[in-house]
């Protein structure tokens, strides 16, 4: 069974959800410039993706290359960079960075401790993601409440990071449901990573990611041998507890 046969159920109140994200995103694209979304190529963002070149608003992407993402993720890549009209920028590790730390600590350390783990997030996915936001006003993420319980107060527009960075998130997607997500595929046809069809509804680094099963949390399948607290990698860790909601 496809993840769209799967998940595909609507909220009752898709149709005000699908409002609010369109007006936000109409507002980031017209008050928050340069700003860029991140995609890693997950069901979020690639709605998100689809949403802005609906709506023809100019909102360019990136995606972090981090050297272990799985052959399906990397190919979807290729086929959207392919058709981005806004563009898509590829972000990759240091590869001087990379190549020391397998030296030093392997290319299994992800699993031996917490601390090796985030050290190897650092690497290939934070020191990325400054490159890719220099600059910018604003970022778009596919950040959703109902992921976890790390993310359960998701505001739609962050301000946390804004005086320490200028910068501010919009996380256009954090009121839908995963069936909201699905609906909307399905809805448009949008291109999706296979892996989702094969029960991964969180995708990252493939020795850190594995197919979950029926009951699992959303994100079991994401440093599943690591306690419940310590599944971030660092892309979204806020300095500051300032957030703004946005209502309609």
């Amino acid at each position: 069974m496809s993840a769209i046969e799967l998940h595909a159920r609507p909220s009752a109140d898709f149709g005000a959800k699908l409002a609010e994200t369109q007006s936000l995103l109409q507002r980031a694209a017209a008050q928050f410039r340069p700003l860029t979304q991140a995609s890693s190529l997950g069901a979020e963002d690639v709605v998100i993706t689809h949403l802005a070149e609906s709506l023809s608003l100019d909102i360019p992407a990136f995606v972090l290359d981090t050297g272990m993402l799985h052959d399906e993720t990397l190919q979807l890549l290729e086929r959207t960079r392919a058709r981005s009209r806004a563009g898509l920028t590829v972000y990759r590790p240091a590869t001087e960075s990379v190549l020391r730390f397998v030296a030093r600590e392997g290319k299994d350390a992800m699993y031996r401790s917490v601390e090796l783990r985030k050290a190897c997030c650092h690497i290939r996915k934070v020191e990325p993601l400054e490159r890719a936001l220099a600059g910018k006003r604003a970022w778009i993420t596919g950040l959703r409440r109902e992921q976890s319980t790390a993310r359960a107060e998701v505001p739609l527009l962050d301000r946390g990071d804004e005086a320490s960075t200028g910068r501010v998130k919009f996380n256009p997607l954090a009121n839908w449901t995963w069936g909201d997500v699905w609906h909307y595929i399905r809805l448009h046809g949008v291109d999706y990573n296979p892996l989702h069809d094969a029960f991964f509804p969180s995708v990252g680094c493939a020795p850190c990611t594995r197919a979950i099963s029926l009951g699992e949390d959303f994100r079991a399948g994401r440093w599943w041998w690591e306690d419940e607290a310590a599944k971030e990698c660092g892309l979204h860790v806020r300095t500051e507890s300032l957030k703004e909601e946005v209502s309609q």
